[in-house]
Order: structure tokens, then C-alpha cells, then sequence
């Protein structure tokens, strides 16, 4: 009994916990940025793939068994940071 009344406090708190961040977070101006450029953007959403790709590369590698399946998410992980380092520069 004692255990489920702890369960519900405690969700209770998270509770109020977000309540409070979002509270804060409407109380900090917001924060201006200068427009971007469509090429800027197109920059930017390239960028946010190439990184999506290689954490998705990076959990099969993680899971994978097969010793050819790893090469080849290798060469992928590879080509995909030759890419992100290309933006780097």
C-alpha cells in the first residue's frame, strides 16, 4: 500500500515539475535569430540528416551480428562522415 501511495506522489511530482519548466520557459524572452537563407536552410536541414543517417548506421552496427553487415555499415558510417566533415569546412 505504502509503495503505491509513493508511485503516485512522485508522478505527481514530475508533474509539477514540467508545470514549473514551462512556467520559466514562457518567462525568458524569446530569442531572436536573423532569418536564414534558403540555401542556409537547405545547409542546415542536410546537416541534420547526415547526422540522423549515422545514428541510425551506428545502432545496426551496435545490434548487428554478421560480420559482412558490419563491414558494410562501416563503409556507410564512412561515407557518412567524409560528408559531415565536408561541411565543416
Amino acid at each position: 500500500m505504502a509503495a503505491d501511495y509513493n508511485f503516485e506522489v512522485a508522478r505527481g511530482w514530475e508533474s509539477k515539475n514540467v508545470e514549473d519548466q514551462q512556467a520559466e520557459a514562457g518567462r525568458q524572452p524569446a530569442k531572436h535569430r536573423a532569418p536564414l537563407s534558403r540555401s542556409e536552410a537547405a545547409r542546415l536541414r542536410e546537416m541534420d540528416s547526415l547526422r540522423l543517417s549515422r545514428n541510425r548506421v551506428v545502432q545496426q552496427m551496435e545490434a548487428s551480428t554478421s560480420t559482412r553487415h558490419r563491414a558494410l555499415l562501416q563503409l556507410e558510417l564512412d561515407a557518412l562522415d567524409e560528408k559531415l566533415r565536408a561541411f565543416d569546412k
